[in-house]
């Protein structure tokens, strides 16, 4: 890599002289009011998610192109990518009339492939990682003669993202106490901390990291470029394996600290800057909020300015599922129970007086022996505190409890396959209901069934709709039937018999 090390002070003249508004947009730096208030700190968001390619990457990318010459231009550029850098490379080529080539991970989200191919760029998928992408791209670089525009690792492209932290210090002249920005390469930081830190060195600068592609935390503690193994691909806009030279030497000289956050809290970072914006930000560019809320909660920081950079919107939706799932249990509102009950009349109903008035989330049961019974059972809590005074509760209750909110394999897979087919499950007929969902909604459904016969199946999942859905077995005689048609007639509820349902007849 040509031009590495530059100056620090030279950094200062090339921010403020950086080519970047050709195509980038000054974003805002907007109050987070609910979360400032729930935080008991002043948060603000600089919007890099409302540029035109949904991130800051083109900042970097148009900066670095729009000062090469112009036989090099004419010539092309490469890059590799995994979506973000790939958009910025694409627009500012449209921009500067030159061809370009991106190289992307066939593990990128198709609506980065999409949107750069829109821009019309050609794209090269190769391996599963930005490494092997870029190692790819550096290939073609050789063989095309083109200029390879790197992601993270170039002062050009350092340069170009520092100018968001000087938008930042111009936005906001009052004190600020941190900013918190994402790191993957370290690209993005590197920039902000090379301005702010010589121009306010009294702000602290914090970054933020998945814990499954943390290579940056790694390199500065070993003091050297740490090479991972492996990297989650959840949060794909930072999933690189080694970061940069030049960007491992301005983050050891200037950064103050980084933080890791999980999957759950990234989730629920996401949920927070759509409450407050009604935006819904790709995992990486909601890493920063994530770090920004741990840090408040570790530190016990209040009444202080703190900024996260919104970084990146570039989300598929079909990830909302997941994400919303998760973003329960990574504000602490969720708590996941297995609950061991006796298999026995009365015990089913004990154990719901027992949840009382409680917002139930899910409730997953499937008889499976005769002596007990195993409940999969959700709970909204306001805390991880609260969470232990339910599984308390439970167990002064007589009922023999495991916390699964922490537990990986039980949020991502277990939650979804409590039930199967049982021995026991006899005379066994299948019904859904819907009742008006509300807090307390399940528990009152339950309570006006009272059924004579024994529950073998439950499930229920509160979807946030308007209305809740519950799937119900029970074991009713032929000779009941008639009993059992006028216990439906009198319950009030919409109902409908899946009995003869072929998908329950194959699974359950």
């Amino acid at each position: 890599m040509s031009d590495l090390h530059v100056d620090d002070v030279d950094y200062l003249r090339r921010i403020l002289n950086a080519r970047v508004y050709d195509v980038a947009i000054e974003t805002p730096l907007e109050p987070a009011s609910d979360l400032s208030r729930r935080l008991g700190n002043t948060v603000l968001l600089k919007r890099e998610d409302l540029q035109e390619v949904f991130s800051f990457k083109l900042r970097g990318a148009y900066n670095k192109m729009a000062n090469l010459p112009a036989e090099e231009l004419a010539k092309g550029v490469i890059a590799s990518s995994a979506g973000n850098h790939a958009q910025g490379v694409a627009l500012a080529a449209n921009e500067l009339g030159c061809h370009a080539v991106i190289v992307m991970p066939t593990t990128a989200p198709t609506l980065k492939v999409e949107a750069v191919a829109a821009r019309g760029a050609e794209i090269v998928l190769h391996g599963e990682s930005y490494t092997e992408a870029f190692e790819r791209g550096q290939e073609l670089m050789l063989e095309r003669g083109m200029t390879f525009i790197h992601p993270f690792d170039d002062p050009a492209v350092i340069a170009g993202q520092g100018t968001i932290g000087m938008e930042i210090l111009r936005q906001h002249g009052r004190p600020i106490h941190a900013i918190f920005a994402a790191i993957g390469g370290g690209g993005l930081i590197s920039g902000i901390a090379a301005y702010v830190k010589q121009v306010r060195p009294d702000i602290k600068i914090i970054g933020v990291q998945h814990i499954e592609s943390d290579a940056m935390r790694r390199s500065v503690a070993a003091g050297e470029r740490v090479e991972l193994s492996e990297v989650g691909l959840f949060s794909d806009g930072t999933a690189v394996k080694q970061v940069g030279v030049e960007t491992l030497r301005l983050v050891d000289q200037y950064v103050d600290d980084i933080l890791v956050v999980d999957t759950d809290q990234t989730c629920a970072a996401i949920k927070d800057v759509f409450t407050a914006t009604r935006t819904l930000l790709e995992p990486a560019g909601a890493l920063a909020i994530a770090g920004l809320k741990q840090y408040v909660e570790t530190s016990g920081v209040s009444e202080e300015t703190l900024v996260a950079v919104s970084c990146g919107a570039n989300m598929n939706f079909d990830r909302l599922r997941f994400v919303s799932e998760r973003a329960e249990i990574g504000e602490r509102r969720e708590a996941v129970f297995a609950v061991t009950i006796p298999e026995q009349p009365g015990s089913f109903r004990r154990f719901c007086e027992v949840v009382g008035g409680r917002n139930v989330t899910e409730f997953n049961y499937r008889i499976s022996d005769d002596s007990v019974a195993h409940v999969f059972v959700g709970i909204g809590v306001g805390s991880r505190a609260e969470a232990d005074e339910v599984a308390a509760t439970f167990r002064t209750a007589g009922f023999e409890t495991l916390d699964l909110t922490d537990d990986e394999l039980a949020k991502v897979h277990l939650r979804h396959l409590v039930g199967g087919k049982s021995q026991l499950a006899r005379d066994e007929v299948l019904h859904r209901f819907e009742f008006p969902e509300r807090p307390g909604a399940l528990m009152n459904f339950l309570g006006s069934m009272q059924p004579d016969w024994n529950i073998s199946l439950f499930h229920y999942r509160n979807h946030g709709s308007d209305s809740g859905r519950v799937l119900v077995g029970m074991q009713v005689p032929d000779s009941d039937v008639a009993a059992f048609e006028q216990f439906l007639d009198e319950l009030g509820y919409r109902h409908w018999n899946e009995t003869e349902n072929p998908a329950y007849r194959l699974f359950l």
